[in-house]
């Protein structure tokens, strides 16, 4: 027992030591979705006529040029936001927003994978299939399908085209267009939103740093 409660000692203390670098995690998290959501909110400003009518015809959203404008800015602004660590825990809430709404309308009806498992045994939908989770076992049928599918495709290409250039740089999926990344994005962001933009390398640290030290 003795043995025991040393060893947690020890680790509780190298643990603690960790806590100085502990702004790696809210860093990294912020740099990796920063460029996501400039990206998208950018594309979204230079084809703003075209997402409005996606939106409106597409996702039947209400208000679509309103919930495009919304969108755009969100995105656009919250991903320099995060890149720069300003106002990371509040800009990360409409972010999460339009993680719900990209979700709900555009992805949940392809369930959760962004790109289709072709091997059903390989596919995290076999260790839930035999506990009845809700649509496991669909999505173990749609994975042999996609296999056949792809199957069928690379032997196309093998006959008809250059399947080496062709797949030089990666090979062939099926896209599924799932849930996964928007659920993903919604999860860092999430951790954001409790943690802020972390310590020393964002200005939210440096302006509360300064505000402290004024009062």
């Amino acid at each position: 027992m003795n043995l025991l409660s040393t060893l947690a000692r020890h680790l509780h203390t190298l643990q603690e030591k960790f806590r100085a670098a502990d702004f790696l995690a809210p860093l990294a998290f912020r740099l990796y979705l920063a460029p996501v959501f400039i990206s998208v909110g950018l594309h979204k400003a230079l084809h703003f006529d075209d997402i409005v009518q996606w939106f409106q015809f597409g996702l039947e959203l209400p208000a679509p040029y309103l919930m495009a404008l919304l969108a755009t800015a969100a995105e656009l602004g919250g991903g320099f936001a995060l890149l720069f660590g300003v106002a990371t825990r509040w800009i990360a809430v409409p972010l999460m927003v339009t993680m719900i709404v990209a979700a709900g309308t555009a992805h949940w009806h392809n369930g959760w994978f962004a790109v289709a498992p072709s091997d059903p045994d390989t596919s995290i939908a076999s260790l839930l299939a035999p506990i009845g989770f809700p649509g496991a076992q669909e999505s173990l049928a749609n994975s042999e399908e996609v296999a056949q599918r792809l199957d069928r495709a690379r032997n196309l290409l093998r006959e008809h085209g250059n399947y080496d250039w062709l797949t030089e740089t990666g090979n062939f999926v099926v896209l599924n267009n799932g849930i996964e990344f928007a659920f993903t994005y919604f999860i860092l962001l999430l951790s954001l939103f409790f943690t802020g933009g972390g310590r020393y390398v964002s200005v939210d640290y440096w302006l509360a740093r300064r505000l402290s030290l004024a009062r």
